[in-house]
């Protein structure tokens, strides 16, 4: 459905594999859905095609291109589910920041948050239709070309990853300048988190106008919390953001599952599965019998293979996805890897995994 050649977000395909939506709600499922983490991305040779020579953000900001990447790896993978292809920095760019991607080092923020009153500088409201409209679209517009395929996810950073990225500047081995902030000025960061919420909130009622069937909460820097903090300045946000997305999609009538990731977050396990999110995402370094017992049965779990198993030869694939099946049980279960897809890995071996999880899964549901 379009107008004036802008895809509208309404009359779209209908959904013909809906296991990944029925996992996220702990429902039965003929197998066990599976998608990955930058599935998207550098290790396929066409999607290095699609980028070569353009700048990220200018790609992130372009539909069409987003749509072509989001497709890709549908073409040649049987996922359960795609993901909208964008980057979580594009909230900080909506807030006033200049965020470059560059080559060899990753994000960079030129004029980083140093102090409190730099705080000023960002948009104290910001209008996401206006700001991150060009997400909105490309979710649109893939809906429609995914033909019904698969559910489309949409996504965002979480308030205490994206406040670290836009006081430290960039990628950091200990983010102890974004940390400073927490202990030497608690107010300012608990006003930052606030801000970057509320932002949130919107931008995800936004995606799911727009035709996301599911939402991704991405605290990828929780590990370089402690407890303490984690639950002082990430997971009342994580919290916030859950209840104010889903309150108002139920004032429309809608409901979508959420699934949040907070890496490393062992420690926030128990909590995590009381935090109004269906579905609560997985790093490899944790035992998937322990994580059952944490979340005790409150939410759907999604992991956690290690990427880097994905190097090993694919009989031996094989078996480490049999065993992780075993670990989780197939049932409130989504196959994913414990981070994303690296860019040197094999193709060949990323279909291997997805086989893999939908062969044992099937099996193991004949035998119960």
């Amino acid at each position: 459905m379009s107008k004036d050649g802008v895809m509208l977000p309404k009359d779209f395909p209908q959904l013909q594999n809906d296991a990944f939506l029925r996992a996220a709600r702990g429902e039965d499922t003929e197998h066990v859905p599976v998608w990955c983490m930058r599935q998207a991305g550098r290790y396929l040779p066409e999607f290095r095609e699609s980028r070569a020579g353009k700048d990220f953000f200018e790609t992130c900001r372009s539909p069409e291109a987003c749509c072509e990447l989001t497709l890709q790896p549908l073409r040649r993978f049987p996922f359960d589910a795609a993901i909208i292809f964008s980057d979580i920095l594009v909230i900080p760019q909506a807030m006033g920041m200049d965020v470059q991607m560059v080559a060899g080092k990753g994000p960079t923020f030129p004029d980083p948050l140093k102090e409190p009153e730099d705080l000023q500088r960002l948009r104290a409201k910001v209008d996401v239709e206006k700001e991150l409209g060009y997400v909105f679209k490309a979710i649109t517009l893939t809906r429609h070309k995914i033909e019904g395929k698969v559910p489309l996810i949409g996504f965002t950073g979480a308030p205490w990853t994206l406040m670290s990225y836009m006081i430290e500047g960039g990628g950091s081995r200990t983010f102890s300048k974004a940390k400073r902030w927490l202990y030497r000025h608690p107010e300012a960061s608990h006003m930052l988190l606030r801000m970057l919420t509320d932002v949130i909130v919107e931008y995800l009622l936004g995606q799911v106008a727009a035709g996301a069937q599911a939402l991704q909460v991405f605290e990828s820097h929780a590990g370089i919390l402690g407890p303490v903090e984690f639950k002082e300045f990430s997971l009342p946000y994580l919290r916030d953001i859950a209840h104010g997305v889903k309150d108002k999609l139920k004032e429309a009538g809608k409901d979508v599952p959420m699934i949040v990731f907070a890496k490393d977050a062992h420690y926030g396990l128990e909590d995590l599965s009381q935090s109004h999110y269906e579905v609560v995402g997985l790093d490899w370094t944790i035992d998937p019998r322990s994580a059952r017992e944490l979340t005790g049965g409150k939410v759907s779990l999604q992991g956690n293979m290690d990427p880097c198993a994905l190097y090993a030869p694919k009989e031996r694939i094989s078996d480490i996805v049999k065993k992780m099946l075993e670990g989780f049980g197939t049932r409130g279960y989504i196959a994913n890897l414990g981070h994303g897809l690296y860019p040197d890995m094999d193709p060949e071996n990323v279909g291997a995994f997805v086989e893999a999880v939908h062969q044992h899964s099937k099996q193991m549901n004949k035998q119960m």
